[in-house]
């Protein structure tokens, strides 16, 4: 005699889903309400910056295609991102350094 057993395979994941759905509660002094609020605000900005990754994965690749290099690309990046004055100091101190060990 075999036994006829329901399963329900989808059981686990209504529990998630309803666990999810539950109103926030205020525990331990900490809003639930508020707390959710800046959760679920990171992960649509986790998710964007994903988006946005990708994005720039793709344009790397098209600047390959044609030909540049993708390393100094990423150095000139860099490079734009510091302030004018701090990069032109190590520049001077990368210059000295070179110059010391006899690269220039």
């Amino acid at each position: 005699m075999s036994e006829n057993v329901a399963e329900f395979p989808h059981a686990e994941e209504e529990t998630q889903t309803q666990n999810e759905h539950q109103a926030p509660k205020d525990v331990g002094g900490v809003g639930g309400e508020r707390l959710l609020s800046f959760i679920q605000r990171i992960e649509r900005l986790e998710e964007e910056k994903a988006a946005l990754m990708e994005d720039i994965k793709e344009v790397y690749a098209e600047a390959k295609g044609v030909g540049f290099d993708v390393k100094i690309i990423r150095k000139v990046v860099s490079l734009r991102k510091q302030d004018t004055d701090k990069r032109r100091e190590e520049d001077e101190l990368l210059d000295l350094y070179k110059a010391a060990v006899g690269m220039i």
